[in-house]
């Protein structure tokens, strides 16, 4: 780690919450221009590689020019990543509970169905509905339309990042629980996943609970997702991650990471003509984002602004890379640098502290009432004659 990255690694719950969902954000808006993109055209397209917020791919040009319109990426907006976080939060903030896919169907599904909000990437008010992918449409239309059994609405899906993108908040109310937060993300994400989909979402709530334990490091992060993970999930962690530990800044290691998570990516090598192949339910293969993002983490030592950096020259998937990248890093304690928090919070015209805030509040909340729960279960299991706790 870092020495800055070691420095704030003695952060309280509020600022590691505060710094995770804000460099989630942050990284999110600094991936989304360069999104689809391989690292040579990111270089080429940029005269260098990317140090900070820029403007979109085709300029001017963005509200007509394919493959992204009518979409503003670029110049600070965050995407549908930092959109799903929110809208999670808000559900979090309804139930003030532990969630599940049910908690998707009856509060998730309604507010991106009936609650205009400000979209960055469109510059207007409307339904979330109308920004999100159809990975994430996908949601709507088997709970709301479908009235599938939500714990097994994902199937059928694309295997994506969709439902792992947005998997923070669960991480972070159940910080230093990466098995409880594993756990409850598998859960969450059956409503909108399957396959390596769904479990990647479970081993990213786990990476950013697990950075969440004091004195926590970019290795034991990883350590405690390879203990959780399953499958080619596992497998693609583990090689991305060995891989990783051989270099010390990104941009030698941009195109040994690809290399290393290339037999577990189903997409291919040109991310916008994905395979025959992609995105279908295996046991085998994984997504790509969530090994890349643990490898650049690795890289960077645990420091937000290496790692974030990273994942957004890496290209491809970048601003779900970056987004999961930013996330464990600031929940590792290295928060993200403040011109980038300030601008992003300014262009995307979104108060990025509230909902970390209104988390905080109810993280502390629901530990109490798992506390209480589990005093109640000691108790009951000592008078049948039970073990009691010896710790």
């Amino acid at each position: 780690m870092t020495p800055k990255a070691q420095e704030s690694n003695g952060a309280t719950l509020e600022e590691r919450i505060t710094a995770a969902l804000v460099g989630a954000a942050v990284g999110d808006a600094l991936g989304g221009p360069v999104e689809g993109y391989s690292p040579e055209q990111i270089l080429e397209r940029h005269g260098g590689r990317v140090h900070g917020i820029v403007g979109p791919w085709n300029g001017d040009r963005w509200r007509t020019a394919r493959p992204v319109a009518p979409y503003h990426k670029g110049d600070g907006h965050v995407t549908d990543d930092t959109l799903m976080t929110h809208a999670l939060i808000r559900v979090y903030a309804t139930v003030r509970d532990h969630l599940d896919a049910y908690a998707i169907a009856d509060h998730l599904v309604p507010d991106l169905l009936t609650t205009p909000r400000w979209i960055p990437e469109l510059e207007a008010e409307a339904l979330p509905l109308h920004r999100i992918f159809l990975a994430e449409k996908w949601l709507v239309t088997r709970l709301h339309y479908g009235h599938v059994d939500p714990r097994e609405a994902g199937v059928g899906n694309i295997v994506n990042c969709g439902a792992a993108m947005y998997m923070a908040p669960v991480g972070l109310v159940n910080a230093a629980n990466p098995a409880g937060a594993y756990a409850e993300a598998l859960d969450i994400a059956g409503a909108h996943q399957s396959s390596y989909g769904r479990e990647a979402a479970g081993v990213f709530a786990a990476a950013v609970a697990a950075a969440c334990v004091p004195g926590a490091t970019a290795r034991s992060v990883v350590e405690a997702c390879l203990a959780l993970a399953q499958d080619g999930t596992r497998t693609a962690i583990e090689k991305v991650c060995e891989t990783a530990a051989r270099y010390g800044d990104f941009e030698s290691a941009l195109v040994p990471l690809r290399e290393a998570v290339t037999p577990y990516d189903t997409v291919g090598p040109d991310y916008r003509r994905p395979s025959l192949a992609a995105r279908r339910p295996s046991r085998l293969h994984a997504i790509e984002e969530l090994p890349v993002a643990l490898g650049m983490l690795l890289v960077a030592g645990g420091d937000y602004r290496e790692a974030v950096l990273g994942a957004v020259n890496y290209g491809r998937d970048c601003d779900s890379i970056a987004t999961m990248a930013g996330a464990v890093a600031g929940a590792l304690g290295s928060p993200p640098p403040d011109e980038w928090s300030k601008q992003v919070a300014e262009a995307s015209r979104l108060d990025l502290w509230e909902p970390a805030a209104t988390l905080a509040e109810v993280t502390r909340e629901v530990f109490g009432r798992d506390l209480r729960a589990r005093r109640t279960h000691e108790r009951a299991f000592a008078a049948i004659g039970g073990t009691g706790c010896s710790d």
